[in-house]
């Protein structure tokens, strides 16, 4: 264990086998070296943006058995926003200094793929300083079952239409054991990683989300970085690693195992020291609450999203954070950690040092 702490002091890549070994570090000797990593990356850096969480429609035909958020499983609203509906929502969180709408759906096999694409169009063309992430590999991958678009011109009408990143979900876990178990008939891991891939090939970057606290083991969370970090060798094109926190109220997945404070802080410090090659690791604050991401500050995250406004996936799985959070509150915790506070861009341009 001497030799690994020694490897990572000194910044050399570590191995799979190593990675694995790391669950074995007392969480403080974890917390130091990720923090340091942290730091070398970032500083006291810490980055949110101002953003708004828009869900078109609930109404999905997959049936993931970890989500509440899909209107045929426990939640008992369906429902699906016409495109009025929805530039009325851009147009109000436009007046309150939103810089990204990020847009995600369940994938509703009643609509056309014009009901999906067509909506970038129109906020472009209002607000073509508003930055679009949009479609999950999971939903260009339910495009591509549902309407024989191939991923390549599923893609391509997202650029054509507006979309300019997308966000990292559907990723859950790689390991296809769990994902039978899981979310069954969703896009493959396989599937997840070369749709991401197409889409760095455009020059575009995306997001990489992983979910955890399940039914899965932690050498399947090792064996998810690892994915993510050969493809990043690859093409260069994540901008963030998002580790999420499953919500379990409400869910069709039984599991006895609590996910603590301690094995979340593990997660992320273990994501920090291994995805050398992604820049930003976010402790996404609407699946760990607000108090636990600032303290993940400290052991290797240096993101904590956005303000959201109106969150509806996590929270129909019980979590905190239906209502977003406001700037305020952002800018008060960051400072009382003894950290900057900085406003960013989706693609981690710095706007604001507060």
């Amino acid at each position: 264990m001497k030799n690994l702490i020694k490897k990572l002091e000194n910044e050399e890549r570590i191995n799979q086998e190593e990675a694995n070994r790391l669950w074995d570090l007392d969480l403080f000797t974890l917390g130091k070296l990720a923090h340091k990593r942290r730091e070398k990356f970032h500083g006291k850096k810490v980055y949110f943006n101002i953003n708004r969480h828009i869900n078109p429609t609930n109404i999905c035909a997959d049936t993931c058995k970890f989500c509440a958020f899909s209107a045929h499983r426990k939640n008992p609203n369906p429902y699906i926003m016409t495109h009025d509906e929805i530039m009325k929502i851009v147009d109000e969180t436009v007046t309150r200094g939103t810089k990204e709408v990020h847009i995600v759906s369940a994938h509703n096999k009643d609509t056309s793929w014009q009901w999906y694409l067509e909506i970038f169009k129109m906020i472009k063309e209002k607000y073509p300083y508003i930055h679009i992430k949009a479609m999950t590999a999971a939903e260009i991958d339910f495009l591509h079952r549902r309407f024989a678009m191939s991923y390549e011109e599923v893609i391509e009408k997202m650029l054509e239409y507006g979309v300019d990143s997308i966000p990292g979900g559907g990723a859950e876990i790689f390991d296809e054991e769990i994902r039978k178990k899981i979310c069954h008939g969703k896009v493959s891991s396989e599937n997840w990683l070369k749709i991401h891939k197409l889409w760095h090939k455009k020059g575009k970057q995306s997001n990489a989300t992983m979910l955890f606290g399940h039914i899965e083991e932690r050498k399947h969370r090792i064996d998810h970085m690892f994915r993510l970090r050969n493809l990043q060798d690859e093409t260069g094109g994540f901008n963030a690693f998002i580790p999420l926190v499953w919500q379990r109220n409400n869910s069709f997945i039984q599991t006895d195992k609590i996910m603590d404070s301690e094995e979340i802080l593990k997660t992320v410090a273990i994501s920090r020291l291994v995805l050398d090659n992604i820049k930003n690791i976010k402790a996404y604050w609407a699946t760990m609450t607000l108090n636990l991401a600032m303290v993940a500050q400290e052991f290797g995250a240096n993101d904590l999203d956005g303000t959201i406004e109106k969150e509806s996936i996590q929270s129909a799985g019980g979590a905190k954070s239906a209502k977003g959070a406001s700037l305020k509150t952002f800018i008060d915790m960051i400072k009382t950690a003894n950290l900057i506070p900085v406003e960013r861009d989706s693609l981690y341009n710095e706007l604001k040092i507060y």
